[in-house]
């Protein structure tokens, strides 16, 4: 049996108390979970179990964007200063932009997003419509220097983020972009387990005409949200989307905003006061993604051109959008967490299950969960074997903080029965059967996702 999925060799820092710079739940998890530690304000070093979520949430995005047909690329953290000025946002982004100067006395900047670096390497390599449509997108570190970093990885200076930026040939085609994009996004984030509201938005400096954000409900939001109580009834569910049809990619976006739910900036008191009073909810809500139409904004002003048909040189139309991959960690700590811990959703969880040994060092019950471990990861699952030399009490404690969803218990009374005890983190209801059984019943949980 490999030793790294041994929770005595593994690197689990868990704290037992709440640490006291931590103000709301997922940052307070994190710590605890030993998931992160703090490096400087707003900046975080990601340990063992925090870094495999960041990679189980990478690898979903990667999968809904290459099934959209975006193409997935990975351009520098640090940009230099000259598309920032050509483009007209360098002295305009403002103080949250880290700049810099190289040993040449060069402008410098850590990216906070890259219209204008990919922009760049648009113009610099595609010069006809044939080429079109086209979609970029890469999954990187930004930052952006906020005034007053909290709340963990929600609030952070330093941040993992999906962006991705469309380029078509007219408006029409670019708006189809825009609405595959929200289509790929509500897959995503269903798939992480997530409800994220998409609804119209203020661009901010990103700038353009159309924009949705997508909002997950949280008590520890930083949006104040009003909306129609049943767009929380709405699914994407096992439907399948051709990203090429564009009435289907429409009839997503309009089904899944045709009800009420906006934001401070864009709420409207007398549509909101035309739902039935029953259905009316103002909540908290926590941004995890955006999208963006924004035209010839960028293209124009870099000279971003290709040949029409027509052979007429013409500026493309571009959008960018973006999923706060980071972020959304504590998003889903704060939408799935009891008084004990974490709660993960199947899709996302570090490790499928754990397996607690109540008397190790037994012979008995050493070499049941040896068989289970093995037995487990023949069948493509990843269990996390708790084989420590301490109380029963203690190990319970730490799997329900760290949030795995299953948990085998084997212990020599069990065994004399021939049964282990199958524990579901979310309902806490517990199961006695036999090993094998275990083991099937994990595997048809997760085969099913």
């Amino acid at each position: 049996m490999g030793l790294i999925m041994r929770l005595s060799r593994y690197f689990l820092p868990v704290l037992k108390e709440n640490p006291a710079e931590a103000q709301i739940v997922s940052h307070r998890l994190m710590l605890r979970a030993g998931m992160i530690k703090q490096a400087s304000a707003g900046i975080y070093s990601w340990l063992p179990l925090g870094f495999k979520v960041l990679r189980k949430l990478e690898n979903i995005i990667h999968e809904e964007q290459l099934r959209a047909g975006h193409l997935p690329i990975q351009m520098p953290i640090l940009q230099g200063a000259d598309l920032w000025r050509e483009s007209g946002r360098y002295d305009a982004y403002g103080a949250e932009m880290l700049r810099m100067k190289d040993r040449h006395d060069r402008d410098m900047l850590f990216t906070p997003t890259a219209e204008e670096l990919v922009t760049d390497i648009f113009r610099s390599h595609v010069g006809s419509y044939k080429d079109l449509p086209m979609t970029l997108y890469q999954i990187q570190w930004k930052f952006r220097d906020e005034i007053r970093p909290r709340f963990g990885v929600m609030r952070g200076r330093e941040f993992y983020m999906k962006d991705g930026y469309n380029f078509d040939l007219t408006k029409e085609d670019a708006l189809h972009a825009y609405n595959r994009h929200l289509v790929s996004y509500l897959r995503t984030y269903e798939r992480m387990g997530l409800q994220a509201i998409p609804m119209r938005a203020d661009s901010g400096p990103i700038g353009g005409d159309d924009t949705h954000e997508f909002l997950v409900l949280a008590d520890t939001g930083e949006s104040e949200v009003f909306y129609d109580s049943k767009v929380t009834d709405l699914s994407f569910g096992d439907r399948e989307i051709d990203y090429d049809d564009r009435a289907g990619c429409q009839g997503v976006l309009d089904e899944f905003t045709s009800l009420y739910a906006r934001t401070d900036e864009t709420h409207d008191e007398a549509l909101f006061n035309q739902i039935p009073e029953e259905r009316r909810r103002v909540a908290r809500g926590i941004e995890v993604g955006q999208i963006f139409y924004f035209g010839t904004k960028y293209s124009e002003s870099m000279n971003a051109m290709v040949q029409d048909a027509e052979g007429n040189n013409v500026p493309v139309h571009m959008g960018s959008h973006g999923i706060g991959v980071s972020r959304l960690i504590g998003a889903l700590i704060e939408a799935n967490h009891d008084d004990n811990g974490i709660i993960w959703p199947e899709g996302v969880t570090p490790f499928h299950c754990g397996i607690v040994n109540l008397k190790q060092g037994d012979d008995e019950a050493d070499a049941a969960c040896d068989s289970l471990y093995k037995s487990l990861i023949a069948l493509g699952l990843d269990p996390l074997y708790d084989d420590r030399k301490e109380r029963a009490g203690g190990k319970f404690a730490t799997m329900d903080l760290i949030g795995l969803p299953w948990r085998i218990t084997v212990g020599p009374r069990g065994l004399k029965n021939g049964v282990v005890e199958v524990t579901n983190r979310r309902t806490g209801e517990s199961e006695e059967m036999p090993p094998e059984q275990a083991v099937q019943k994990i595997h048809a949980i997760y085969a099913a996702i």
